[in-house]
């Protein structure tokens, strides 16, 4: 009896100590420098928006958070680094749409299941953008061709199951078409896809507004639609596929994370001050001359927004023959 409660008590202290070494963190958080890992290239948006709010979070939180760029494996290689890292609060990450498309792809087994989700603070729709020259001059006309000269028409805006495929098929899905009506032509990005539009190589491109603005303000690009629930306050003219009748959204969206396991009180005090840093002047001024849009979920509804990606972008990819 008495090694029966000998071994109760030991365990009931080593409980306890636990506990007490828990809040005890939680409470002195942060005292050390942060880490916070960007699975994608110096001098990129990602890239960008995860140093303004490195930047900001050093002022409201007191310590130096450090962006560390890890990229490779289109992403898998920095979302991997931020889901696996020591769940203590001194490794984040700023986790990007294709945390919920990669696993689809057989890129890596790593899901948005194995993060604690903080905040998305970023969200751009995708449009649909030909010519200013060509004879589309509304979404109907573009979607009427398209109708009735199914597998004529060519798109770009990223790699083979990138998300501007993905918008694309989703759009092409949510009229009642299958994802081959339109020629997806593989791209490393926006940037030369745009550069293939104007040299007339494709016929348009699904990327986001942000990154025609330059092409759409000289008058060599007309954006047609945007892929949101609301329109975009710099394009105001430029209809959702909302309005038009049309029941899908999808856009490049970006958050910040914590590795899975990370204690509530300390996803608590990230996620208070990065509403503080979202809230800025700073910010909002540096996401307005971008051009990015601003898109605030806390960390509940952050992860249900997860969740319901994944599901949806699984059906899209499926549909398109982009899964593993």
């Amino acid at each position: 009896m008495k090694s029966k409660n000998f071994i109760l008590t030991a365990t009931v202290l080593a409980m306890i100590l636990t506990i007490g070494l828990t809040g005890a963190s939680a409470a002195d958080y942060p005292k050390r420098p942060i880490t916070l890992i960007c699975p994608w290239g110096a001098g990129g948006g990602t890239d960008a928006v995860s140093r303004i709010i490195a930047t900001l979070l050093k002022k409201e939180l007191g310590v130096p958070v450090n962006v560390v760029n890890r990229t490779g494996g289109s992403g898998a290689v920095g979302h991997t680094a931020m889901a696996t890292a020591k769940p203590d609060g001194y490794t984040i990450g700023m986790p990007t749409v294709e945390i919920t498309m990669m696993h689809w792809m057989g890129l890596t087994e790593v899901t948005y299941k194995d993060m604690t989700p903080i905040a998305m603070v970023n969200f751009d729709p995708a449009g649909i953008n030909v010519l200013a020259k060509s004879s589309w001059k509304t979404y109907k006309d573009l979607e009427n061709h398209v109708r009735d000269n199914p597998g004529q028409l060519k798109d770009s805006g990223t790699g083979q199951g990138g998300i501007w495929h993905l918008a694309m098929a989703g759009w092409l899905k949510a009229i009642g078409l299958p994802p081959t009506a339109i020629k997806w032509i593989p791209s490393k990005g926006a940037a030369p896809a745009l550069q293939d539009l104007m040299a007339g190589g494709i016929d348009m491109s699904t990327c986001s507004l942000p990154e025609a603005a330059t092409l759409i303000d000289a008058g060599k690009v007309r954006p047609l639609a945007i892929m949101a629930a609301e329109k975009d306050p710099k394009f105001p003219d430029v209809p959702t596929l909302k309005e038009l009748g049309i029941d899908w959204t999808c856009g490049a969206w970006r958050g910040i994370a914590a590795p899975g396991g990370t204690a509530p009180e300390i996803v608590a005090v990230l996620e208070k001050a990065i509403a503080t840093v979202v809230k800025s002047d700073e910010f909002i001024k540096f996401m307005k001359n971008r051009g990015y849009g601003i898109y605030w979920l806390e960390s509940a509804d952050f992860a249900k927004a997860l969740a319901q990606a994944d599901k949806d972008n699984g059906e899209i990819m499926k549909a398109a023959g982009i899964t593993k």
